[in-house]
């Protein structure tokens, strides 16, 4: 199985829990062509950044590494750069540097700097956003909100096809056996991720 296909299949899986846009880039058998691909770079640093936000959305617990053990850091960057159009690369970009933005205004600090708890005030107010602009229709501050939806929808895409997402996060069993569609779970069991 090709790693497109693998991640289509992690797609349809979440279903609703990612938005549309990410999941007509993942269905869309497009190529992009080589003048599009990487048409925006990242520093290391910018790769920190993304994987701190990757790791508000889905923390480390007891049972499972984070988002940032199971390298987010790089996949949410390369997903952008070899997967989406350079419209949306940029829009994406642009919402990035919006999002540096809204730290120095709303903590005086940058992304990076920011304690978790601000992180997570951050990421409330983003939603937030994101909710009143799918509500409202409105064009403010419409690439931080894409950064946002985007930046989240990898997030889950890259955690739950990851090594930690699959073994340690879900139920993993390497041989499943037969198809159960109402196989019961017991109370505080993880979902299966085969």
């Amino acid at each position: 199985m090709h790693r497109r296909e693998a991640l289509k299949n992690v797609a349809f899986l979440l279903g609703g829990a990612i938005s549309a846009s990410t999941m007509g880039v993942l269905f869309e058998s497009f190529t992009l062509p080589e003048n599009e691909k990487n048409f925006v770079s990242y520093s290391l640093q910018d790769e920190k950044i993304f994987a701190e936000f990757a790791d508000v959305i889905v923390p480390a617990t007891k049972s499972s590494g984070g988002a940032k053990a199971a390298g987010l850091g790089k996949f949410i960057p390369m997903m952008m750069q070899d997967c989406y159009p350079k419209t949306m690369q940029t829009s994406f970009a642009n919402g990035f540097k919006a999002l540096q933005e809204k730290s120095m205004k709303d903590f005086k600090k940058s992304y990076a700097t920011l304690t978790a708890a601000e992180r997570t005030k951050l990421m409330v107010d983003l939603r937030a956003m994101a909710l009143a602009q799918k509500e409202t229709k409105s064009e403010e501050n419409k690439d931080l909100v894409y950064f946002f939806v985007t930046a989240r929808d990898l997030t889950l895409l890259g955690y739950y096809s990851s090594e930690i997402g699959c073994t340690k996060a879900r139920e993993y069993v390497l041989i499943p056996g037969r198809y159960d569609g109402s196989a019961p779970l017991k109370p505080g069991q993880k979902s299966w991720a085969t």
